[in-house]
C-alpha cells in the first residue's frame, strides 16, 4: 500500500524529511479495524515527532494521528463497526500513524463519522475534538447540563485546531462565557465566527485586557499555546478555586505555590493517554466522537478546516508540516487520500 513516512528525522526543508513509500498492507486482529483512509489532518504532534534528532529507523516510521475513512475489514473481536462504515478517529501515538492508504486502529477509540461532513471535514476534527472535550469536561470539570452557565472560560490560542473546536464545545455544550485569544485580525474574526463572546490579544498583556472586558478572574483557563510563557499569568488571573488545564508541554520549572492561596487546580490533558495505557474507560472516546457527530449533524458544531492542501503525498505533507511549524495556522490543515 502507499504511505508517507520517514527513516531519518530531518528539517522539513529536506526532501527526505518525508518520503513517498510502498509498505505492506496490515491485517486486523482482535478489536482492530482496518480503515481505508480517505483524508487526514496534520497536528503539532506530527511535527514534534518528526523533529530533527540523530535516530535512524530500520523500517519506515509512519506519522499521522487524525483520519477519516471507510472500514475495510474488522478483527474477530470487533463489536462496534462493520465493513463499509464511515469512521473518524485520532488513533494511538504508540502505533503507526494514519499517513497511509490503509490503517489499523482499535475500535474503542473510533467514532461513526458525521453524516453531513465530507471525509476531509471529518478528518479535521477527531484529535482536536477529543482533546478539547476531555480538557473542558473531564479535566476542568465544566458541567454539560448548564450549571456553569454564569462562569467564564479563557482559551489561550483560540484560532488553532484545539481552540477552534473548544470555543464551540464550551458554548454549545458547556454554556459558559468564552474569552478566546488571538493576535491577528484574521484569527480574531475566526474566533468570533466560531462563537467566542470576547477576543483579546495574547501578544499583549492579558491582565488589563481581562479587566477591560469585565472578567478579571476567569473561572476556567484552557492553555493551548505555550504553557511556559503564560503559566505565571494564568496563576495570577485564575479565580479562587478555579481550574487551569494545559495541553502544551513545559520546558522549564514553574512555581506551583502560586496556586496555593487560591486553592486553584492545574491539570494536564493528553488525548492519547487512554489508548497508551489501555485504560478501563478507553471506550469513552468512541462514545465521545459519536456524541459530537450528532451535534455536527444537528448543526450545532462545525468543522474547523482552515486549509486544504491537496492529495496525501510527501511533498504536500512537507508543506503542511512547514506551515504548522511557522505557527501561523488558523483552524486545521487537511489532505485528501492518495
Amino acid at each position: 500500500m502507499k504511505a508517507v513516512g520517514l527513516y531519518r528525522y530531518l528539517p522539513v526543508t529536506d526532501p527526505e524529511a518525508l518520503l513517498d513509500l510502498e509498505i505492506e498492507t496490515p491485517s486486523p486482529t482482535g478489536r482492530d479495524l482496518l480503515v481505508k483512509v480517505e483524508a487526514i489532518s496534520v497536528n503539532p504532534v506530527d511535527t514534534k515527532v518528526r523533529a530533527p534528532k540523530p535516530k535512524v529507523e530500520a523500517s519506515p516510521r509512519i506519522l499521522g494521528w487524525d483520519a477519516a475513512g471507510v472500514v475495510e475489514a474488522v478483527g474477530h473481536e470487533c463489536k462496534l463497526f462493520k465493513p463499509g462504515d464511515k469512521v473518524y478517529y485520532a488513533g494511538s501515538i504508540t502505533r503507526p500513524g494514519c499517513d497511509s492508504e490503509f490503517h489499523l486502529v482499535d475500535e474503542r477509540i473510533v467514532g461513526h463519522m458525521p453524516e453531513k461532513l465530507s471525509f476531509a471535514d471529518a478528518a479535521a476534527l477527531a484529535l482536536t475534538t477529543l482533546t478539547a472535550w476531555e480538557a473542558l469536561f473531564d479535566r476542568l470539570g465544566i458541567s454539560r447540563d448548564g450549571r456553569d452557565g454564569g462562569k467564564a472560560l479563557l482559551i489561550l490560542g483560540g484560532a488553532g485546531g484545539v481552540g477552534s473546536i473548544a470555543i464551540q464545545l464550551a458554548r454549545e455544550v458547556g454554556h459558559v462565557k468564552v474569552i478566546a485569544t488571538a493576535s491577528r485580525p484574521a484569527s480574531e474574526q475566526w474566533c468570533r465566527q466560531l462563537g467566542a463572546d470576547e477576543v483579546i490579544n495574547h501578544a499583549e498583556e492579558l491582565v488589563p485586557q481581562l479587566k477591560n472586558i469585565g472578567v478579571p478572574q476567569p473561572d476556567f483557563i484552557f492553555c493551548c499555546n505555550n504553557t511556559d510563557q503564560y503559566f505565571d499569568t494564568m496563576a495570577l488571573v485564575v479565580a479562587p478555586q478555579g481550574k487551569i488545564c494545559s495541553i502544551v508541554e513545559t520546558h522549564q520549572p514553574h512555581n506551583i505555590h502560586a496556586l496555593m492561596r487560591k486553592s486553584a487546580t492545574f491539570v494536564w490533558e493528553l488525548m492519547f493517554t487512554r489508548a497508551m495505557y489501555g485504560t478501563p474507560d478507553m471506550i469513552a472516546q468512541h462514545k465521545l466522537l459519536n456524541a459530537v457527530a450528532v451535534l455536527i449533524d444537528e448543526g450545532k458544531l462545525r468543522t474547523t478546516v482552515g486549509d486544504a492542501m491537496g492529495a496525501l503525498n510527501a511533498a504536500n505533507l512537507r508543506r503542511a508540516h512547514a506551515k504548522l511549524e511557522a505557527g501561523r495556522t488558523i483552524g486545521k490543515i487537511v489532505l485528501n487520500g492518495f
